[in-house]
């Protein structure tokens, strides 16, 4: 892969985008977030594998799959006015029918192809998928983490009042409490699951502990310079253990920063 075949993507992404514009501003928003979320994710990747040092293509096949990561987003909010893969579809998979459907990848080679469009096709998944292919260990691990870097940002802008497209919902109330398994969750450094959210503050745990899902210490370093902690617990209550909790994800942080 060389420049030019991601200046050619770029190009046709930005036409995918635009082939998919709604009449309804408000709905409209929900697209606009994502493209733009696609431009951020690229830039997270480009600062991660910079600072891996990766090779110039696999730097380039890199940012390519986090320019097609979300492709199915788009075709799935036309049709379903939702990004909730439990009601609609999964969106990993509508990516990969836009990639097959489309050709853009046609004139790179088979096994190019082939990474970028795996890559795409499990980047949503809990848990990274057991491959043999270290090449292609290492493009999920990349992809999940500057997709869950904007992800958060996405969520903090909504939180702070900066944006809040009507479809980054969960539908989850906005209650004073949370769950004593999310802060469990954290303590032992694990993951919060989406099937054990019962409010918005759950919510926002769980984004908290998706910290313990990142690979790269430039990743945890981008979170930190960010303060995504301080910015989500600014909207958590202000309690004794949920001030434990952040200062235990601060220190976890700082932790595998050291380490490098």
């Amino acid at each position: 892969m060389r420049d030019h075949d991601l200046d050619r993507m770029k190009a046709w992404f930005t036409g995918f985008c635009s082939s998919h514009a709604l009449s309804d501003a408000e709905e409209q928003q929900n697209l606009d977030m994502k493209e733009e979320h696609t431009l951020n994710v690229c830039r997270n990747m480009r600062d991660i594998t910079d600072s891996l040092r990766l090779s110039p293509e696999d730097a380039l096949i890199a940012e390519a799959v986090a320019l097609f990561h979300d492709a199915g987003r788009f075709p799935q909010f036309v049709k379903y006015r939702t990004f909730r893969d439990d009601q609609s579809e999964n969106h990993a998979l509508l990516g990969v029918n836009v990639l097959e459907e489309s050709r853009v990848l046609e004139k790179l080679p088979i096994e190019e192809q082939a990474l970028i469009t795996t890559a795409v096709r499990f980047h949503n998944a809990f848990a990274l998928p057991d491959f043999p292919d270290a090449r292609q260990i290492l493009l999920l691990k990349l992809i999940r983490d500057a997709d869950k870097l904007d992800i958060l940002r996405v969520f903090i802008d909504a939180y702070e009042g900066k944006s809040n497209p009507s479809a980054i919902g969960l539908g989850l109330p906005e209650t004073a409490g949370y769950s004593p398994e999310a802060l469990r969750c954290i303590a032992e450094r694990k993951i919060f699951t989406l099937k054990q959210l019962r409010s918005l503050n759950d919510f926002r745990l769980l984004q908290l502990s998706w910290v313990f899902d990142l690979s790269f210490t430039e990743s945890i370093r981008m979170m930190l310079s960010r303060d995504y902690p301080g910015r989500i617990a600014a909207h958590l209550p202000k309690t004794d253990e949920i001030r434990a909790a952040v200062d235990g994800i601060v220190r976890y942080m700082k932790e595998r920063i050291a380490v490098g």
